[in-house]
């Protein structure tokens, strides 16, 4: 294809790259899915830009934080960016690649009260949080108020340890977790760009095999 640097592509031409590398059959299955990034740091960043690129119908980004400078080390937004709420700099971002994206954004906390409400349009759910607690509070929430949903959290990413050891665990039939399980921040062992890109991307083709309806 030919360089057309300035030109907008139409919409039309996007999708049938995708469909070129996916097929058609395949991307009209991801284009159908609407699908839930609760957390949007150095995890939940990387597991939407990853998505977006695959051609992932319609993204719910939710976080109510703001980029800062601390987070450059391990997120993917830019220095320009600092201080915008983190779901509508996410949304920028991916807009510089797909610039047809769908996007919902909610610059929210989440809680056991608005979960139901807030996910309840979203078939499949990746958990982004760093802090244990509100992991195990979006998980319990999700598994037991939302009966249906696919739930791809992540646990045990920090540090520069093995790659490998990041995998995918199946949990229950509609709850999967990416990570080592183990690895936790520490001094000197905190959460570097590598490991937790590994992790996202687990989750990312988590979510993909869900869609489109691969044993796992």
């Amino acid at each position: 294809m030919a360089e057309r640097s300035g030109i907008l592509p139409a919409e039309e031409e996007i999708r049938k790259c995708l469909e070129l590398r996916h097929t058609k059959a395949v991307q009209d299955k991801l284009a159908a899915a609407k699908v839930a990034v609760c957390g949007l740091g150095g995890l939940g960043s990387a597991i939407a830009i990853a998505l977006a690129r695959s051609g992932i119908g319609q993204l719910h980004l939710i976080d109510f934080d703001r980029v800062d400078l601390s987070n450059l080390n391990r997120q993917q937004y830019a220095v320009s960016q600092l201080g915008q709420p983190k779901p509508e700099a996410l949304a920028e971002e991916i807009r510089r690649f797909s610039p047809y994206a769908k996007f919902i954004t909610d610059f929210i906390k989440l809680t056991e009260e608005n979960i139901p409400q807030l996910l309840a349009e979203d078939t499949y759910i990746c958990e982004a949080f760093d802090s244990a607690e509100q992991k195990a509070m979006l998980t319990n929430c999700v598994l037991t108020e939302l009966p249906g949903k696919y739930l791809v959290g992540g646990s045990g990413m920090a540090g520069y340890s093995d790659s490998n050891a990041i995998r995918t665990r199946k949990i229950t039939e509609h709850y999967y977790l990416c990570g080592d399980g183990v690895s936790e921040i520490r001094e000197g062992w905190g959460l570097m760009a590598p490991r937790v890109m590994i992790c996202a991307a687990h989750q990312a083709n988590m979510i993909i095999r869900l869609i489109l309806d691969e044993e796992v």
